[in-house]
């Protein structure tokens, strides 16, 4: 079994904004694009346009209504992938040391060489982050496109996972949640960002930046709704109150 390091030299992870997350799954297509393309074996479909479509996706996006103790009901769009724990119980009970995490950088990976299929690491991840593919055998996961964010062949700007580059909303940040300065350390102090399942004690770096509450309509303005019509309304009202 593999031993996690006592420290990392860095802690790249998301911080994903649940306010302006609109569940468009652009992060969900671009990530099964890039890494069906490129690192590691790609990912599998099985059946896409059958009655029982099955495949491997290293990031997937629920979508939940949510009713505040007061105020309007939300709907909430919770991407969901690997969050890179510190204290990862899929790679400490992983039987081949496929599963790491990296010293310089806190990427947990999956060796897929050394990986037997066995599915102990998605039994051990709390967040049902890891996914069998059915083809290839081996566990699949996301890898915060280390393939990309080291990849000096492309430009700058390119450098950062494909769900971040796409994310129309930008509710999507990548970032050193080492580095206090950081882009998403910065978020995450300013909005309050919390840890997936904090009581699991498995110490996610990734965060999510709670959704902020939203306003009830003011009384003057529900008055001014259901006030009478006026002008062309008064006359279109009257014209189909006709028909």
């Amino acid at each position: 079994m593999t031993t996690l390091p006592t420290s990392t030299e860095k802690k790249l992870g998301l911080a994903i904004d649940l306010d302006t997350c609109v569940g468009c799954h652009a992060c969900v297509v671009s990530c099964k694009e890039w890494n069906t393309s490129n690192y590691g074996t790609p990912l599998s479909d099985e059946d896409a346009y059958g009655a029982e479509p099955h495949g491997t996706f290293l990031n997937r996006v629920h979508s939940f209504e949510s009713q505040p103790e007061t105020g309007c009901s939300q709907t909430i769009h919770f991407p969901k992938s690997c969050l890179h724990c510190d204290d990862a119980p899929c790679v400490t009970v992983c039987p081949t040391g496929a599963s790491y995490k990296r010293t310089e950088d806190g990427i947990v990976l999956v060796n897929e060489d050394d990986c037997m299929g066995c599915g102990l690491c998605a039994w051990a991840c709390p967040y049902g982050a890891r996914e069998l593919d059915q083809l290839s055998g081996v566990m699949k996961k996301c890898t915060l496109c280390i393939d990309r964010i080291y990849n000096e062949n492309i430009p700058e700007e390119d450098r950062v996972p494909a769900c971040v580059r796409s994310c129309p909303a930008g509710a999507r940040h990548f970032g050193d949640f080492a580095d206090p300065d950081s882009n998403v350390s910065k978020l995450v102090a300013e909005r309050g960002g919390i840890d997936l399942m904090p009581e699991m004690g498995t110490k996610p770096v990734n965060k999510y930046l709670p959704p902020r509450p939203k306003d009830r309509p003011s009384e003057a303005r529900l008055e001014e709704t259901h006030s009478e019509p006026k002008g062309f309304l008064a006359w279109l009202d009257k014209a189909l109150e006709a028909i």
